[in-house]
């Protein structure tokens, strides 16, 4: 991204975080921040806040962790509540490989 003053997106870093995660489940945090371009430790947080909301599931296996997404989860505004998780990563992944389906 560039450092203008439209250097904006129209999804939030969680949704970035959640669309990364489904394309890899076992996206190790490092990596999945440097793809959204944030921290790993507001990668940390984020995912954090999206296993409390039970959007996703984190389960360890060995050393590293494994991600499940819950897709029938609803978005949380009001303007979006009527579609689920599923709905929108289906939306943004549609026609690209992914790892979890």
């Amino acid at each position: 991204m560039t450092d203008t003053p439209h250097n904006w997106t129209f999804l939030s870093n969680y949704a970035h975080v959640l669309i990364c995660l489904a394309d890899n489940p076992d996206a190790r945090l490092r990596d999945v921040a440097d793809r959204v371009g944030i921290t790993e430790r507001t990668a940390f947080r984020l995912v954090g806040e999206l296993e409390e909301a039970g959007v996703i599931e984190r389960a360890k296996e060995g050393r590293r962790n494994h991600y499940v997404i819950n897709r029938k989860a609803h978005l949380r505004h009001a303007i979006e509540e009527h579609c689920t998780v599923g709905e929108l990563l289906e939306t943004i992944l549609h026609g690209q490989p992914t790892t979890n389906h």
